[in-house]
This record gives C-alpha cells, structure tokens and sequence, in this order.
C-alpha cells in the first residue's frame, strides 16, 4: 500500500522529481530574438548604440542578473533521467534555437542594406549577430552528441552561419578524447591568456578535425575529399547559406557576414577557454592518461548562465556523459569551481592582467 501521511496525502518525498527550471529554459530563445530586439530599440530610442543589443546582453545584462540569482545545485535524482531523456519538450527548446537564429540572420542582412545604419552600427549588428552564432555553436554542441541522424544534421546547420562546421567532428572524437592533456588544442594552459587560446584553439582544432575524418575515411575506404566527409558537407552548407544571403542582398552584406561569424567562433572559444583551463590529467605508467574525471573541467551552477547555454556549465558530468540530454545533467561538488557563471567570466577572460 502506497505511504501516506495523517492527512491521507503522500508524503513529498513519494512524489516525482520535478525540474523548477522547466518553463524557464524557453528564455535562451531571447538570444536568437536579439537582432530583432535591437532594431526595435534603435527605431524607438532612436540610439545606434542598441544595435549592439546581443553584444550587451552578453557582457552587461545576463552577468549582472547571473550575479544576482546566485547559484542552483539541484541536480535530479537517478530514477528521474530516463524520465527526462524522453520527454521532448526540452528538445523542441533546443530545435526552435535554429529558425529564430537563421531568421535573426536574414533580419540583419536586410537592415545592413536598408536602415540607416553608418559603419559603427554595422559593426554593431555584426556582434549582435555573432553572439546569436556563438550560441547557435553551443546549441550544435548539444545536438551534436546526440545519436540521432536529423540531430547531427541540425547540429551542421547550426554550424554554418559561423563557418564552423569542422566543430562537429574535432569537438566529439578530438576534445572528448584528449581533454585536459597537451594534445588537446580546446583545453587551455595554465597561465595562458585567451588572446594566446584563440589562434591555438582555432587552427589547432581544424588540422586535427581534417586528421580526424580523414583516418575515419580511409579506414572505411572513402575517399576524404568526398560529400561523404563531415568537414566537407557542414562547409558546403555555410558556401550555400553565405551564397544565398550574397545572392539575395549584395556584395554589400558580406564583409559583415564574415566579422558576425568570426565574433561567433570566438565567443565559443571562450567557453572553450574556461572549460578547462590550467586543468591536466595525470598519466599511467605505461605513458597513457588517467581517465578524465570531474576534476577535470571547470563547473558553475549560476542558474542564468545555465538557462541560456542548456547547462553547459555542468561540463564534468557532460564530459562523464555526452549523450545526456541538458536536462539532465547534474551538479559536480567535487568538481572545480568557477567564482562566477561563463557570463561573467568570458568577459574577464577577454580581459586578462
């Protein structure tokens, strides 16, 4: 017979784990919705400066409010993941990142040829929209560990608008295999500053994604310059993407689309550059690292940083289980700390002493 109280009610720990979290994940959308935001700000205040919405989000509003909400530990219980796993309501939070990110693209492309927009307010739009790229890769990054074929695929179309499609393939068979060792381009050294990071990061994690796919070809018998090397059709969709927005809207609109997607991979190498920075595996005796364990990666449970990256920050258990969904990832006591969320910290980063 089921345990109840003297009031005939079960008691609150028979009841399922519930997440409090569940209808707040929907505010990560604000990210793809700022290049919108920013034109309606500019046409009612009349001030260029808010076509730097998405910049500003980035670096003032969500790391004061991050600030000020503090921190969430909770984590579910074991019994609630199978639960969470199923239910497809937090993958449509993710799936609707992607129309609102391509149609917050074409939006841009439309103002930099009609509004009344000078140099600095199209530089401005350029990192409003960066910051949508750079989401957008974090966003392909918890798509992309996933089994399924149309989530890969969703995973490379994130990708193009920041010309990242190598991302894809370094990310999973790279960085997941070498973290946290010297041959590992995406885990940062100590005492290295981001400005050193990002060109290490950058060129280092292409050569070794081309290295990668091109071993998996040839074990397979393919040939690696074929449509069938991951590289090479995630980069054929941003040449499709960057060719219909030129063919639609001029020349005029691509240097613009090549700055909004450097500032995208670089607002993702920053994440990169705190996810395991300083951090370095032991080895065995034979030579060969220890297995990666949550003192591996740097964690933070600052909860709005959390909503609007799908917990990214929850990086040890994420690294201990890649196929879990952001729902259900769960908190690293032992884990290294970070003081604040990546909100504030990417901004310290680009900042150093």
């Amino acid at each position: 017979m089921a345990e109840r109280d003297v009031d005939g009610r079960k008691p609150d720990h028979a009841l399922p784990w519930r997440d409090r979290k569940r209808y707040l994940w929907p505010l990560g959308l604000l990210i793809p919705l700022s290049p919108f935001i920013s034109w309606f700000l500019v046409d009612n205040l009349r001030l260029g400066l808010f076509w730097a919405t998405g910049a500003w989000l980035l670096v003032i509003v969500i790391p004061i409010i991050d600030m000020l909400a503090g921190e969430d530990g909770e984590s579910p219980p074991d019994d609630a993941i199978p639960r969470l796993q199923k239910d497809r309501y937090y993958r449509w939070c993710t799936y609707a990142f992607l129309p609102l990110q391509y149609a917050g693209l074409v939006f841009a492309c439309w103002c930099w040829i009609n509004a009344p927009m000078g140099i600095a307010e199209k530089i401005a739009m350029s990192f409003t929209v960066g910051v949508v790229a750079g989401v957008g890769i974090n966003a392909a990054h918890e798509l992309g560990h996933k089994s399924e074929k149309i989530e890969q695929w969703l995973a490379k179309v994130a990708l193009a608008q920041s010309l990242y499609g190598h991302f894809y393939v370094e990310h999973n068979f790279g960085h997941h295999v070498r973290v946290a060792t010297p041959q590992d381009p995406a885990s940062s050294r100590f005492g290295e500053s981001f400005w050193r990071f990002l060109p290490r990061s950058v060129f280092g994690g292409l050569r070794s994604a081309w290295r990668i796919e091109s071993a998996r070809l040839q074990r397979k018998g393919k040939r690696t310059w074929s449509f069938e090397n991951n590289i090479l059709n995630a980069w054929a969709m941003s040449v499709v993407l960057f060719a219909t927005l030129i063919g639609i809207f001029g020349w005029e609109v691509a240097p613009w689309l090549l700055l909004q997607a450097v500032a995208g991979f670089t607002f993702l190498e920053a994440a990169n550059y705190l996810e395991h920075y300083g951090l370095l595996r032991g080895k065995r005796g034979d030579g060969s690292y220890v297995r990666a364990s949550p003192a591996d990666s740097w964690n933070s449970d600052h909860v709005v940083s959390n909503l609007f990256l799908y917990q990214l920050q929850r990086h040890s258990d994420h690294h201990a289980n890649p196929k879990l969904r952001y729902q259900s990832l769960r908190s690293a006591a032992e884990a290294p700390q970070l003081p604040a969320g990546y909100a504030v910290m990417i901004v310290i980063a680009w900042i150093p002493p």
